[in-house]
Formats: C-alpha cells, sequence, structure tokens
C-alpha cells in the first residue's frame, strides 16, 4: 500500500501547485478497519480550482499505471473547494477515478465534473476518518455533511447499485447492507461490518448471499455465486433495497 500510495500523492502534488492543492487524505478501510483483500485505497484530495483538460487527461493515464494489479485498486476523488464549503446538496464532484471504469480509461474516455449525491457519503467518512497526507487535516476544512444529506446520498444510489449486480455482485450486496445500516444507525461503517449487522436482521432465505459476498471481501473465501444461486442473489439484493427504502427520508 505504502508505495501505491506515495505515487498517488507525488502525482498530484507534481500536478497542482501548492498554491492550488488545499489537502490530500487517505480514508476507508486503511483508516478505519484496515485493508481487506478485496478493498481499494481510497484519497480524497481538495483543489482551489477546477481541472483543464489536459491535467484530467494526465491524471487518468497515470493513474492507470499505478491503480490494480499487482497492487490495490485507487479511487481517487477530488473536488474543489468553493464547490462544498458552505455545504450544500447535491454537491459537485470535480474528478474521480475508479477501477470499476478502466476499460472505458483505456478507451480514451476521461472523468469530467459532475454533480454527485454519494459525495456525501465520502465527505462524512473523510471528515471521520481521514488521515492527512498533504496540506490540512480534512476536519479543518471541509464541513460536516447533515446526517438528512447523508439518508439521501444513501437512497439515491440504490437504482445504480441494482443495475450493477450482475457485474459487481459482491460490492453491490455489501454496499447496500452498509445503506441499510446507515439509514437504521446513522452511522457510516465498514462493508464486512454493514454485513455482519445485516446478517442478523435478515430472514433466512436472503443469509446466503450476503454471507458469501461477506466472506470472499474478508478473504475467507473464493467469489462462487454459483454456489449461492443467481435467484437468491437477486432476492437478497431486493430485500436490502427495499429496506433502505423504507427507512428513506420522507417515506410511509
Amino acid at each position: 500500500m505504502t508505495d501505491q500510495l506515495e505515487e498517488v500523492t507525488a502525482l498530484v502534488s507534481e500536478l497542482m501547485s501548492p498554491h492550488d492543492l488545499v489537502a490530500v487524505c487517505l480514508y476507508g478501510s486503511a483508516t478505519t478497519t484496515g485493508l481487506r483483500p478485496y478493498s481499494d485505497l481510497d484519497v480524497f484530495v481538495v483543489l482551489r480550482r477546477g481541472l483543464v483538460e489536459e491535467e484530467r487527461r494526465e491524471l487518468t493515464a497515470r493513474l492507470l499505471g499505478i491503480s490494480g494489479a499487482p497492487g490495490r485498486p485507487v479511487e481517487l476523488t477530488m473536488v474543489v473547494l468553493g464547490d462544498v464549503v458552505p455545504w450544500r446538496y447535491p454537491a459537485r464532484q470535480e474528478y474521480q477515478y475508479g477501477e470499476w471504469l478502466r476499460e472505458a480509461y483505456e478507451r480514451g474516455e476521461v472523468p469530467g465534473a459532475r454533480v454527485e449525491p454519494d459525495l456525501a457519503v465520502l465527505m462524512r467518512m473523510v471528515v471521520a476518518d481521514g488521515r492527512v497526507l498533504v496540506g490540512a487535516p480534512a476536519s479543518e476544512v471541509l464541513p460536516e455533511v447533515p446526517a438528512e444529506d447523508v439518508a439521501r446520498a444513501v437512497v439515491a444510489g440504490v437504482p445504480g447499485l441494482l443495475g450493477e449486480l450482475a457485474e459487481d455482485t459482491r460490492n453491490v450486496l455489501l454496499t447496500l447492507a452498509r445503506a441499510w445500516v446507515t439509514l437504521d444507525t446513522g452511522a457510516v461503517v465498514s462493508k464486512d461490518a454493514a454485513a455482519g449487522w445485516a446478517l442478523g436482521r435478515l430472514p433466512e432465505e436472503h443469509r446466503p448471499a450476503l454471507a458469501h459476498a461477506r466472506e470472499v471481501y474478508l478473504g475467507e473465501a473464493e467469489e462462487n455465486w454459483g454456489l449461492v444461486g443467481p435467484g437468491r442473489v437477486a432476492d437478497c439484493a431486493a430485500y436490502l433495497a427495499g429496506r433502505v427504502r423504507e427507512l428513506a427520508p420522507g417515506s410511509v
């Protein structure tokens, strides 16, 4: 992890001037439960200005060489300070690199700025548990995201997750479990902790799919959804999504 993290930090510091770079923070599993076998290396960057197209292209091209095998997938998210301070929902995200879009990047696509509801969840995690790598601590430069906006973001992400179930089964089930935990308790917890919490509350018929997702995430089993059955996977995802919707702000 250390070499990759140093490469990412050096890349961002090289592309952005000290004046334009407010903070670089490590967050996620690396700063909470510890990295699991399938954990991403999550890095959050706060800038004073937006990126130009040339910077986006160079950042993406070089991250393709840093992220992924033989190291860990890198998830790099950037925001402009003025887009998130003062806080508003949904906020604008300046850039995000995610290994799940590698094929698109290799075809020449470049991540652009967009309004992103999930930024509320990421910023809650960064402020709570982020570790500063460059610049100021996140808690000194980023606002505390209201619990209501975190809840709204969690609910907004459900349709997209269900659409990715076949391609990213493990991550979708674990993320839905974490969404359920967040809406029920107000806490944003690790994926394996969320699955453990949800397994104690799931009907018996839905437990095998989520249990398998957790075991694979922890490195305790090889991923094989044929052992669970596609019907059980889909039913588990539907149940988790239903619990999230039932707890959504404003639901009856």
